[in-house]
């Protein structure tokens, strides 16, 4: 349930993972708090098009508008899953499937934030990652994935998230940071932004990682100064299963994941609350 504020209010959340019955209940029970709200979902909802199309569809029809951008479980091609398709095409599926529920998405013009803390563009963006968040002492991918090989830490991705017609996941993040940048520069230079991504625009959030060798599958050196060559207002992030603020460069950092409920039992903040991101503080603390 979201929490504070009067009026009109623009909230995040990610990894929902609602193949758990916990985190399925946890959406059942998101509401908004006006008319107005909008909320941004960063990715990993579910690994099945079936699953992703209840939440969205379930969030669609309480919140004044949904966007959403993928995680990497929504691009895996899982067994458990009656859709087959890979990469590509399996994204344009997504897209596809979220146009018909009138969700926003990455392929879409980014929409504007006129509510409190407004006016704001809202950017859904899909980067992937390129291996280039490579464990200390390895300056190779090679190396990185055989060091993390090694210590038996290896995302599922290598598995499950294929990058047809790319010939690698990398050669797709590259394609999609360029895009990505192509659209970006079209936005007013004056129009604050906020960046709605899945996996961090810069490396910082990844420092406090138990096992500091996923970095490899967190995010892109290529995208380390966006926040400071765009107006960025709040870059908003998922994926690494520890919602927190942080600020770089005076910019603030938002990680609005869920999590498994193994992780998310052991806080003492209830779990799926939204994380308010406007009207927010442009203010470090401390």
């Amino acid at each position: 349930m979201a929490t504070g504020g009067d009026g009109p209010q623009l909230w995040a959340i990610s990894d929902l993972h609602i193949g758990y019955a916990e985190n399925r209940d946890l959406v059942e029970g998101m509401r908004p708090e006006s008319e107005g709200d909008w909320l941004l979902v960063a990715g990993d909802v579910a690994e099945t098009v079936e699953d992703i199309h209840w939440a969205l569809k379930t969030l669609a029809g309480r919140f004044a508008r949904v966007i959403w951008t993928p995680g990497n479980h929504e691009l895996w091609t899982h067994p458990s899953d009656a859709v087959t398709l890979r990469g590509v095409a399996r994204y344009e599926h997504l897209v596809e499937q979220c146009r018909e529920l009138g969700v926003l998405t990455p392929e879409d013009p980014y929409p504007v934030w006129e509510g409190p803390g407004g006016p704001v563009a809202v950017a859904p963006l899909f980067l992937l990652y390129d291996y280039s968040f490579l464990p200390s002492g390895c300056t190779t991918k090679e190396e990185g994935l055989e060091y993390a090989y090694g210590t038996g830490v290896v995302c599922t991705d290598e598995r499950l998230l294929h990058p047809d017609p790319y010939p690698t996941r990398e050669d797709w993040c590259r394609a999609r940071v360029a895009e990505t940048r192509r659209r970006l520069a079209e936005l007013p230079e004056d129009l604050p932004l906020i960046p709605v991504t899945h996996w961090p625009l810069h490396r910082h959030p990844t420092q406090v990682l138990r096992y500091p060798e996923f970095a490899m599958w967190c995010g892109t050196t290529l995208t380390d100064d966006w926040h400071r060559t765009y107006p960025v207002r709040t870059m908003v992030y998922g994926h690494l299963h520890i919602p927190r603020t942080t600020w770089q460069d005076g910019i603030r950092f938002e990680e609005v994941s869920v999590g498994y409920p193994r992780e998310w039992r052991q806080r003492r903040t209830p779990p799926g609350r939204l994380r308010r991101i406007l009207p927010g503080t442009d203010t470090p603390h401390g």
